[in-house]
């Protein structure tokens, strides 16, 4: 017996899956479905006890702000420029986490969750892509609700993001902007930074890139080297010159060899069209895209593991301070205590173990521990 699939609807569509209760999924950055949100949020005073689970949210919302109290209320994974203000003024919730331990956070605090994404359109086997992310939702394929906002601007990626038509309850399309984000402009430092570096990196070595001035100053000076590899949570548009450049091509990776591997992308126009239907990316879920290997023998800003010869991380610096080196002061750095406090470093995330399991899927710590610099 062939099922009948779904078909494209209004963006109303997906209240008729938002009941009393209902936790919603949503990717992060632009992988947040703005016409399905948009819907949700007008209906807002009508629904009950509905929460939106989300890291790193780019649109600001009236429902971030409280405007319908706990009718519809944000669970934040990871605060943005957007999140932290309503943190600060209690309208959102911040749940600490690991960004490689989001699937499992997620499913044990969420009850039938329905996700609502955003994606490319179909194509002509009736696929769609998740675009710019993997993240966390892509774990949820086969394993939870699907509600899609199919967009003409996404671009069509590669990888373990992919979800048949069968497996959603509907999609809405739409024509909408991409939000971008352009590189930061690179200092005369960053580049001196960047040379003692890109020095330092082998040929043949698999990076994994982070975002700011510094890590950009690096790819780029790294047009001289052979036979890279990428395996990173961002990829960025530092990375389009070393691909087109043949420097990228993953050909001395173990795993994933030939692909650059990366499990959300962020950045410019540029990036998202140099990403559409390019067959040396893949998109795969960060809890394996971050556990690349376990215990790695670090040496300097590379490590090498059994998985890959030399595995390198390309990140700016956590600016901190450095308080005189005294055994009273070197007892409070090291100690549990002083690694967890309430204090939300700006432009950070959370990192602390998976909460453990509790009769409510929705309780939260009496004071959050420290943010990190890392997902």
């Amino acid at each position: 017996m062939v099922r009948d699939m779904p078909v494209a609807s209004d963006p109303d569509a997906v209240l008729g899956h938002v009941g009393p209760g209902a936790d919603l999924i949503v990717p992060l950055a632009n992988g947040e479905p703005v016409a399905l949100l948009d819907a949700i949020e007008a209906h807002g005073d009508e629904l009950e006890g509905v929460r939106v689970h989300q890291m790193h949210a780019l649109h600001d919302r009236r429902y971030l702000h409280g405007a319908f109290g706990d009718r519809l209320r944000h669970v934040s994974y990871f605060l943005s420029h957007v999140t932290r203000p309503c943190l600060a003024a209690g309208t959102i919730e911040l749940v600490p986490n690991n960004f490689s331990e989001m699937r499992a956070i997620l499913a044990e605090r969420t009850v039938d969750p329905l996700v609502i994404a955003a994606s490319s359109p179909q194509d002509r086997h009736g696929y769609f892509s998740l675009g710019l992310n993997a993240d966390y939702v892509s774990s949820f394929i086969g394993r939870a609700r699907f509600f899609l906002e199919a967009n003409v601007q996404m671009p069509r990626t590669f990888g373990r993001n992919q979800i048949h038509v069968s497996q959603v309850l509907g999609w809405v399309d739409v024509d909408r902007p991409l939000v971008e984000v352009p590189p930061p402009s690179r200092s005369a430092i960053d580049d001196r930074i960047a040379a003692f570096v890109a020095e330092r990196i082998p040929n043949g070595a698999t990076i994994q890139t982070g975002i700011g001035s510094i890590p950009n100053a690096i790819l780029a000076a790294l047009s001289d080297h052979r036979d890279l590899g990428v395996h990173t949570e961002l990829l960025s548009d530092g990375l389009i010159d070393l691909v087109d450049a043949g420097v990228v091509n993953g050909v001395a990776k173990q795993i994933n060899r030939t692909k650059a591997v990366g499990t959300f992308a962020l950045g410019t126009r540029h990036l998202y069209d140099f990403l559409d239907a390019n067959a040396a990316f893949e998109l795969l879920p960060v809890r394996y895209v971050t556990t690349l290997a376990s215990s790695p023998k670090r040496t300097g800003s590379c490590r090498s593991t059994r998985r890959s010869p030399s595995t390198c991380s390309v990140n700016a610096p956590a600016k901190r301070s450095v308080a005189p080196t005294t055994p009273r002061a070197a007892a409070k750095r090291t100690s549990p205590a002083a690694r967890c406090t309430p204090k939300v470093a700006k432009g950070s995330s959370c990192s602390t173990p998976p909460p453990s399991r509790t009769p409510s899927p929705r309780s939260l710590p009496s004071s959050p521990p420290a943010m990190s610099s890392r997902h």
